[in-house]
């Protein structure tokens, strides 16, 4: 069965501020993140950016910078390749 918990609006909030402005360091840095290993294999460079417990997935193509995956970190790394 899932588990749901619910979160204070206040604090969502400021994980998603938090989470967008991390990823507004892309814009100056884009390769400023990690390879993302468990990714690899499709090859098409993936890299990852920490804020918090949250792993933020994102690949360069381009000049464009495709954001992925916003990834929970405390979750077990295998649910990430679904």
């Amino acid at each position: 069965m899932l588990k749901v918990q619910k979160i204070p609006e206040e604090t969502v909030y400021k994980i998603q501020n938090d989470l967008l402005a991390r990823i507004d360091e892309l814009l100056s840095n884009p390769e400023q993140g990690q390879i993302e290993e468990s990714l690899k294999s499709l090859g098409l460079e993936h890299r990852r950016l920490i804020e918090g417990h949250f792993k933020i997935v994102y690949r360069v193509s381009k000049e464009i910078i495709y954001i992925t995956d916003f990834f929970d970190s405390r979750q077990h790394p295998k649910k990430m390749k679904r």
